[in-house]
């Protein structure tokens, strides 16, 4: 009898079903379970939970008679609905708590993790080598074992990174990039089911969620995934590079490629993005920088990150060096961008309610730099930004947040805290001109929350952070100001009120 074959929500694509060796039978029966269970625990997005629940719905629609699709409480109810006691294959979880699960359960097997360039042997081989795990030197081994980007032995074009070259700050004076819109799928008959069932939980009482859920921005199926895809290598990949670390007030997508939803669903396999992108530079139609920018987001960043949460094992999810236990404040649970002044937390905010969406630098910059300053717990923040993010998974939160952006890992990433004075937001933003705190100012009624909040926080952790060769500088400036005092009151009186 052969075995059936288990497909988790984040593991819709077509990876996951192909036979072979590593993967499950030919023709193996599928069971997809919708387990009511787990947004009940959490208070999710709930554009994220509909962007969920309908690409797992829009599969199944797909495989047609193959799948038994099952709504349940839990996931242990749904396979003993689904299948009873016969066999069950799975591919390998992308969470520690998933994976858990289905070790737990009877006759199911655990087939190899898909849906990732890197295998585990092989980042376990990197890593044995080196003393810090440092994700330039990763990438550049992802690069030369996947002959991504080469010319012979070396990087195209000379440089294995271009970073530099892609910080440039906006436009001056544009509300816009003015880059071609991106794809946007539209909804049917799958996503009004699933929008009257998430009204209808709502409303019981079930479960509650946060933000928006406006018309579906991202896709729920494959062939919108890869249309999404098309859109972005054809039309806007070639404006990526430059400003992909610039922000605009009236543009929050830019030139973004919006695909992490696709890639965290299952729906695009990184493998086509990265040598879909250097096909388009070999055939001479995007910038370099453009091309290689995507290709370390995707086969640099997206794999380190993956690799780092198994690596690091459980006990990272407490790390916490810095001491902080702020409670996150309700108005940044709710959403609350209206209640917000400063200009760029409320956009960013307002991005996040109205879409469960922002890139990389609102994410980085603004909202974990404003939490990292005003010492917030790491893990309650880690949370936040797992359920608040339509691409939002525990495997992609707990290392970006708990080590990239809050610091709390003490250096196991990075090699400094990644937060700033609003001097950085003004430079690569047109966020602060209109806004009624000034960036030059750290003490005062139009003080900048971030101006202010960055000298509070290197007070906080002067010691640590003088002993660091990338902090120890602004660290020594502390002695300089003399109206210190002043700014230390005026942030403990600011406390968790939205700024």
């Amino acid at each position: 009898m052969t075995d059936t074959h288990w497909l988790f929500g984040d593991q819709l694509g077509p990876a996951f079903l192909s036979p072979g060796a590593e993967g499950p039978a030919r023709d193996a029966p599928v069971v997809i379970i919708e387990a009511r269970s787990v947004f009940r625990r959490r208070r999710f997005h709930r554009a994220k939970a509909h962007l969920v629940l309908s690409a797992m719905r829009h599969r199944a629609a797909e495989l047609g008679g193959r799948v038994t699709y099952v709504r349940a409480d839990t996931y242990r109810e749904g396979l003993r609905r689904a299948v009873g006691r016969g066999r069950v294959t799975v591919h390998h979880p992308t969470s520690r708590a998933a994976l858990r699960l289905v070790r737990s359960l009877d006759d199911v097997t655990v087939l190899p993790p898909r849906g990732f360039l890197v295998g585990p042997d092989e980042f376990a081989a990197w890593a044995k080598e080196r003393r810090t795990l440092r994700m330039e030197d990763f990438y550049r081994r992802v690069r030369r074992d996947h002959d991504l980007l080469m010319e012979g032995d070396g990087p195209a074009g000379g440089g294995w990174n271009l970073d530099r070259e892609n910080r440039e700050p906006p436009p001056r004076g544009a509300g816009s990039l003015g880059a071609p819109a991106p794809y946007r799928p539209r909804e049917d008959g799958i996503d009004e089911e699933v929008r009257h069932d998430l009204d209808r939980w709502e409303r019981d009482g079930d479960v509650s969620f946060v933000g928006r859920d406006g018309p579906r921005t991202f896709p729920a199926d494959r062939r919108q995934a890869l249309a999404a895809l098309r859109r972005f290598l054809d039309h806007r990949l070639a404006g990526f590079g430059a400003y992909e670390d610039a922000m605009l007030a009236g543009d929050g997508v830019m030139s973004h490629s919006l695909l992490s939803t696709s890639l965290n669903l299952g729906l695009l396999d990184p493998v086509e993005c990265v040598e879909g992108a250097e096909a388009v530079w070999r055939a001479g139609g995007v910038p370099l920088r453009s091309v290689e920018g995507f290709v370390r987001q995707i086969a640099g960043w997206r794999e380190y990150v993956r690799h780092l949460y198994w690596h690091f094992g459980e006990e990272y999810r407490t790390s916490n060096v810095l001491g902080h236990t702020g409670a996150v404040p309700g108005w940044w649970e709710e959403l609350d961008a209206d209640a917000v002044s400063a200009r760029c937390v409320a956009t960013a905010l307002r991005e996040v309610r109205d879409t469960g969406w922002t890139h990389h630098i609102p994410r980085l910059m603004v909202l974990g730099s404003y939490a990292l300053q005003r010492g917030w717990d790491p893990a309650a923040v880690t949370d936040w930004f797992h359920r608040s993010f339509a691409d939002g998974y525990d495997w992609v939160m707990l290392p970006n947040v708990v080590g990239m952006s809050q610091y709390a890992d003490g250096g196991r990433m990075t090699s400094k805290p990644y937060t700033s004075g609003g001097a950085y937001i003004d430079r690569m933003s047109d966020l602060c001109g209109p806004c009624p705190y000034r960036p030059d100012r750290r003490v005062g009624e139009d003080a900048c929350p971030f101006t202010a909040g960055y000298w509070a926080f290197l007070h906080r952790h002067r010691d640590r952070l003088g002993r660091n060769s990338r902090t120890s500088r602004p660290v020594a400036g502390l002695d300089r100001l003399r109206d210190l005092p002043a700014l230390l009151e005026q942030e403990r009186k600011r406390g968790a009120e939205p700024p």
